[in-house]
């Protein structure tokens, strides 16, 4: 039982105090007690993290106390990184404060990346921009952005999305206000010139150092495209409208011919009371006999005129349609 008690504190001994890790920051000239790594264990801290990073930081000549480091680690922030780029920024006498990179990199940056942008500008390559001049032609155009980190709006700047947006804006605009498609093409920088004046780079944390056209193409004739869809809509809706008044044109002929058709039916009807009219006005004594029959000779010898007339006119068609001998 001894024993096992004996293994059993040396065990809790070396978890909660690594002399390791002491002897490896005793040895770098970093001063870490026996209490402090007794403490960060109580904290939930791994020694290993703090301790590191302060030896690193000692040996790059900068004064990082376990306690700022510890609140960072606490914070949920990347101790190591923060040390990295704060050694980063030193050597290219960059200013960045222990505060301020820790703000970065809570912010959920990387802060060692932008200390490296800051002294190594990235390059962007927007998409393949596509505009429309005044003449119609479509341009598309691809451009390379210089860009460096500014530190001091890394909390709270818009990232490279924004800058990529704002430079496709440009070029639209850029093209969209030539009066030819062939102005830009033969001045690609002009698209360059006027972007870099429009100050892209407000309210990002980066710094537009450069706006390099890397490519135009020239695309579709938008304009003949839309003027052709234009005309096609045209033809269209004039042929509904000649639809329309074809059909109703066929509305007033069925109306006409279905009034034609009653008033011949009223004819016949009207015809049809004629006789017994007559009938009635000889039993009444209105009409005589001879007075009818005179009525019949005038209604035979007019049948007689109009088939006379009618076979005339036949004649006279069959005289034009007949070849000459």
């Amino acid at each position: 039982m001894v024993m096992v008690g004996v293994v059993l504190f040396i065990s809790l001994f070396v978890y909660f105090i690594p002399i390791g890790l002491w002897i490896s920051a005793l040895s770098a000239g970093v001063k870490v007690n026996f209490s402090n790594l007794f403490g960060m264990r109580l904290r939930r801290v791994a020694p290993a993290l703090i301790v590191g990073p302060m030896i690193k930081s000692h040996k790059a000549g900068l004064e990082l106390s376990s306690d700022q480091l510890e609140s960072h680690y606490l914070a949920g922030g990347n101790v190591d990184r923060v040390v990295d780029a704060l050694i980063a920024a030193q050597r290219a006498q960059i200013e960045l404060t222990f505060e301020r990179a820790a703000a970065i990199d809570l912010a959920g940056r990387d802060v060692l990346r932008a200390v490296q942008m800051s002294v190594n500008p990235k390059v962007i390559q927007t998409p393949v921009v596509t505009a429309v001049a005044m003449d119609g032609i479509q341009v598309m155009a691809t451009a390379r952005v210089t860009v460096r980190a500014n530190i001091d709006r890394l909390v709270g700047g818009a990232g490279e999305e924004t800058i990529l947006a704002r430079v496709g804006e440009g070029i639209v605009t850029t093209v969209g206000s030539s009066d030819a498609h062939t102005k830009v093409l033969e001045n690609p920088d002009l698209i360059s010139k006027t972007v870099l004046d429009k100050g892209l780079d407000s309210g990002t944390a980066y710094e537009i150092l450069s706006i390099d056209i890397a490519d135009v193409d020239v695309g579709k004739n938008i304009g003949a495209e839309l003027q052709t869809d234009q005309a096609e809509a045209d033809k269209e809706i004039a042929q509904a409208k000649a639809e329309e008044r074809r059909a109703m044109a066929i509305a007033e002929e069925q109306e006409m011919k279905a009034k034609v058709q009653e008033m011949r039916a009223k004819v016949v009807e009207a015809e049809a009371e004629v006789p017994k009219a007559m009938a009635d006005a000889l039993k009444s004594g209105n009409i005589g006999v001879m007075d009818y029959m005179n009525i019949q000779n005038i209604k035979a010898d007019t049948d007689m005129r109009d088939n006379i007339s009618n076979v005339g006119s036949s004649n006279a068609s069959a005289k034009k349609e007949s070849p000459k001998k």
